[in-house]
C-alpha cells in the first residue's frame, strides 16, 4: 500500500499477509479467532496519553486505519440537517479508546475488517478504499452494508461492518451532539414525579389483558 510507506516495528505483520490468512477460516470466525487475536496483541501499541494541548492521541489506529475509520464512520452518520456527522462527535475517538481498553480480539476484529476492506477494494478498484472515489468507495459498501443481499464471500465485510456499525451508533448517541439529536430528556431534576402519563398506563393495561387472553 502506498499508505505503509514508513517503516514498520521489527517483526509487524504485513496488513495483506493478515488478510492472506483470515481468508483460509471460515467467515464466521473471523472477529473472533484466536490468530486474528495474536495478530493484533503483536501489533499493538502501548496507549499514547493525551498531549498537552489537549488534542486526541490515537492509542490503537495507524495513520491509515485512523483515516479509514473517520471516512467508514462518516458514511454510517453524515452530517444532515439534524445534527452533525459522526467525526463531528468524536465517535473516531469513541472507537480508538473502547478498542484501547478491550484489547485483543475486539481490535483484532476491526482491524482485520480494515484490511478487508483494502484487499477487496485493492481487487476490484486497484486502489485502498481511502484513495478510491466516492463512487466506487459506495459501490464497496452497498456489498457489505446489507446482510441478507450480500454475496456468500463477502460475509467477512459484512461482519466486521455491522460490528463497525454497532459502535459507531453507540458512540454518535452517546455523545453530547448525538444526545441533543435524539433529543433525550432523562437525567433532569424534576420537583416532583407526576407518575406515568395516563394514556401510556392504558396502554400497558390493554396490553397486559391482550397477554392473559393469549
Amino acid at each position: 500500500m502506498a499508505n505503509e510507506v514508513a517503516k514498520k516495528p521489527e517483526g509487524a505483520l504485513n496488513r495483506r499477509d493478515v488478510l492472506r490468512a483470515l481468508t483460509t477460516v471460515p467467515a464466521a470466525l473471523v472477529p473472533i479467532g484466536p490468530a486474528v487475536a495474536r495478530v493484533a496483541k503483536r501489533q499493538a501499541r502501548p496507549p499514547v496519553p493525551q498531549s498537552g494541548t489537549g488534542e486526541y492521541q490515537r492509542q490503537t489506529f495507524d495513520e491509515h486505519e485512523w483515516k479509514t475509520v473517520r471516512l467508514l464512520s462518516d458514511y454510517i452518520i453524515p452530517r444532515d440537517e439534524r445534527s452533525g456527522s459522526a467525526t463531528e462527535a468524536a465517535v473516531p475517538e469513541f472507537i480508538d479508546d473502547w478498542l484501547a481498553l478491550r484489547g485483543g480480539e475486539a481490535l483484532a476484529a476491526v482491524r482485520g475488517g480494515l484490511i478487508w476492506l483494502d484487499l477487496e477494494s485493492q481487487r476490484a478498484y486497484g486502489r485502498d478504499f481511502v484513495d478510491s472515489p466516492p463512487d466506487q468507495q459506495k459501490q464497496m459498501l452497498d456489498r457489505i452494508a446489507f446482510p441478507k443481499t450480500a454475496a456468500p464471500e463477502d460475509a467477512a465485510g459484512v461482519t466486521f461492518f455491522n460490528h463497525l456499525r454497532n459502535l459507531v451508533v453507540s458512540g454518535f448517541f452517546s455523545s453530547k451532539m448525538g444526545v441533543q439529536d435524539l433529543p433525550y430528556l432523562g437525567n433532569q431534576m424534576l420537583s416532583e414525579w407526576p407518575g406515568c402519563p395516563s394514556e401510556v398506563m392504558e396502554k400497558i393495561r390493554k396490553n397486559e389483558a391482550k397477554r392473559r387472553t393469549a
